[in-house]
């Protein structure tokens, strides 16, 4: 179950998170699971290795606004890294990047029990 103090324990800013969703603390909970949603990183994933920089950038950029409204800065900071990459259209090796959002997605689910 995932709480406030596995998320400060996790690296997320949960003052900044709970701003965000008023001080409610059950609100702000409910949503992070929808935040961890294996759909939303695997659409990332296809985009950028079939090199659709466009859909890629769609799918990074909805990712990061969850990511930023909840503050779970580390899977936030490479998740606006390669928004930034693929804005700009750049051609790059994107599997490092790709590889830290899956990790930092897949630590939090690890220490909350999701």
């Amino acid at each position: 179950m995932v709480t406030i103090n596995i998320l400060k324990e996790y690296g997320a800013n949960t003052e900044e998170g709970l701003e965000r969703c008023l001080q409610d603390e059950d609100f702000y909970l409910d949503l992070i699971p929808s935040a961890l949603d294996k759909e939303s990183y695997d659409a990332l994933e296809a985009a950028v290795k079939a090199g659709d920089l466009d859909s890629a950038f769609d799918a990074a950029h909805a990712l990061k606004g969850v990511l930023a409204n909840l503050a779970l800065t580390p899977i936030y900071e490479p998740a606006s890294e390669m928004t930034e990459l693929l804005r700009a259209r750049t051609k790059t090796d994107y599997a490092p990047l790709m590889q830290k959002i899956w990790d930092e997605r897949q630590r939090l689910i690890d220490m909350a029990g999701l």
